[in-house]
């Protein structure tokens, strides 16, 4: 039986809240076609063990069930979008997967999310490990303004204790730019505030101060929601250069960013009265071509949503 998790047992579990609440964490866009089919991502051909894997997970914000027995396996270095209407639950999923629907004083779950097999919701694992090991990039970028880029990238490290030498600073912080994309464009201006930056580069530097933690998941909130079509290229670009190496889980409402940067779709739907729940969920090139739901037919095709 799915375990039941008390919201005000978890807030009291999550009253140390570490920067990896909030840190979770591409040239000029040539012309898209309309049809997201003809921009699929490759379709891998092995199988992937899951990073990840929620099991019957439903949500509640007071007596208001948000989420009804979602159960979806998140391949390990694979990029699985969550897709649909606004709504439907789809960032409260996301948010369950690092520990921070929990935040909310209202809130309550039950289900189980595994991480690497174990659950992170287990009473004996510390909320700020399932943090520490579950990134999260939100849809607004949020650095430390005033803060250096460089601090920015090693915000993560000095909140949660861990120091580390000059040289290995150093080192850290081109490492993550450099994955993050954004090594070329800041390398001359380290000292300089992250403030200073494009929003899309502020997303990137947010990207990199997740990296920087090593996490083993990456989730995304719409990260170029607030972007211009170039910023979104590059944080694109930067999506599937880190895919294979960092799991990715990425909720989108643009169809054709969800064809281009992942390998499976999960199509989350709540219809009048009903909470939200996932309609079916495959292979990106399948969930685009030939999807098993009708609902999920016109959703991808532009037909409601």
């Amino acid at each position: 039986m799915p375990a039941v998790h008390d919201p005000a047992t978890l807030v009291r579990q999550g009253s140390h809240v570490s920067v990896d609440s909030f840190v979770a964490l591409a040239p000029e866009a040539p012309a898209l076609p309309d049809d997201p089919t003809q921009i699929l991502a490759p379709v891998p051909t092995e199988v992937a063990l899951p990073a990840m894997e929620a099991r019957a997970v439903s949500a509640w914000f007071g007596t208001h069930k948000v989420l009804e027995r979602v159960s979806l396996s998140m391949p390990a270095g694979r990029v699985t979008a969550l897709i649909g209407p606004s709504g439907c639950g789809k960032s409260t999923f996301l948010r369950i997967l690092n520990r921070m629907h929990e935040l909310i004083p209202s809130a309550a779950l039950a289900g189980e999310v595994l991480l690497d097999g174990q659950d992170i919701y287990d009473p004996v694992r510390r909320v700020t490990d399932a943090r520490r090991s579950i990134g999260m990039v939100f849809q607004k970028p949020n650095p430390f303004p005033a803060m250096s880029i460089q601090d920015n990238v090693t915000a993560g490290l000095s909140l949660t204790g861990v120091r580390i030498g000059t040289s290995e600073r150093a080192s850290l912080v081109e490492e993550c730019l450099t994955r993050a994309g954004l090594w070329n464009e800041v390398k001359d201006r380290l000292p300089a505030p992250g403030g200073g930056l494009s929003g899309g580069q502020q997303q990137r530097l947010c990207i990199a101060r997740s990296l920087a933690v090593r996490p083993k998941v990456l989730l995304m909130d719409e990260p170029c929601s607030a972007l211009d079509p170039t910023s979104t290229r590059r944080v694109e670009e930067t999506i599937q250069a880190l895919a294979g190496e960092v799991t990715i889980v990425i909720v989108t409402h643009n169809m054709q960013q969800a064809a281009r940067v992942s390998d499976q779709c999960a199509f989350f739907l709540a219809e009048q009265g009903v909470p939200g729940g996932i309609v079916e969920h495959g292979a990106t090139a399948q969930m685009f071509g030939s999807p098993r739901d009708s609902r999920t037919e016109d959703y991808v095709n532009g037909r409601f949503g």
